[in-house]
């Protein structure tokens, strides 16, 4: 993560309120999984064309959220059977600016996502059910759903880095140290030294991030923290989708160590 740090004090920065207003109206999201020596690879290759987010100073931001889900794992499991309609609950710390959200996101049969949130005290990150607001905003969006079964499933742990293109036609993120705890039998996992960046991008525009992670044999890879996260904690779930995608993640963490191994035995 050092050479990552150097490079992103090398470019231009750019405030919460200016990133606010980078609004992508024909929104393509596309994911990505590279490990952390590619990416230092790809920072500097494109740091010259993207503003990376500063706020007080950071440019690498805090993340943990809590995610819910019925008794018998509804969420998970009709991501699991391929459905295109499906939905996702949690609340989410936003550590730098210390303000808390309850988030949902709906995805569509046309495989577009929306998020909706509202702000929420510290304690419904802890306790989803003591606030009489979130239960409105949840019952709201999630009207399928019975807000009283909801129970706590998993944690997420992360850093983020956001860059946005001078052209302001496209915004990534980019975390690292991801870090799963499941609640239900205690399990811990994590993904590092595996990245995962997402970029969305305005569908009339070209890409210059897209570009260059082909040039550098990045290859797009849809992945939910959640799913993998509960996969990779909880063996006794049904994760016949998920597999090839587990053993993808494996192979890339190998091909890290081979490269690092040939270096070192090249003396370099």
């Amino acid at each position: 993560m050092l050479a990552i740090n150097d490079i992103l004090h090398e470019m231009t920065p750019i405030s919460l309120d200016e990133m606010s207003a980078v609004k992508l109206m024909n929104r393509i999201d596309t994911k990505y999984v590279a490990d952390d020596l590619t990416v230092t690879k790809l920072f500097s290759l494109i740091k010259d064309d993207y503003y990376v987010q500063e706020i007080d100073g950071k440019r690498v931001a805090e993340y943990d959220s809590i995610y819910y889900d019925t008794v018998d794992n509804h969420m998970y499991i009709i991501h699991q059977d391929k459905k295109l309609k499906r939905d996702k609950l949690r609340v989410r710390n936003y550590v730098d600016t210390g303000t808390y959200f309850c988030e949902v996101k709906h995805k569509n049969n046309h495989g577009r996502t929306k998020k909706k949130r509202v702000e929420v005290g510290e304690n419904v990150f802890h306790d989803l059910k003591c606030d009489e607001k979130t239960r409105e905003f949840v019952e709201k969006e999630l009207p399928d759903y019975d807000f009283d079964g909801f129970v706590k499933k998993m944690s997420t742990s992360f850093e983020r880095i956001t860059v946005v293109n001078k052209g302001k036609t496209e915004r990534i993120t980019i975390d690292f140290n991801v870090r799963f705890h499941n609640f239900e039998n205690g399990n811990d996992n994590g993904i590092a030294p595996l990245v995962i960046m997402e970029l969305k991008r305005d569908g009339q525009c070209e890409s210059f991030f897209q570009k260059t992670l082909f040039e550098l044999r990045v290859k797009p890879l849809s992945i939910s923290k959640y799913c993998i996260g509960r996969a990779l904690t909880d063996k006794t779930l049904k994760q016949n989708r998920f597999k090839k995608k587990i053993i993808k993640l494996e192979k890339l963490k190998k091909l890290r160590e081979y490269a690092i191994t040939s270096t070192d035995s090249a003396g370099i």
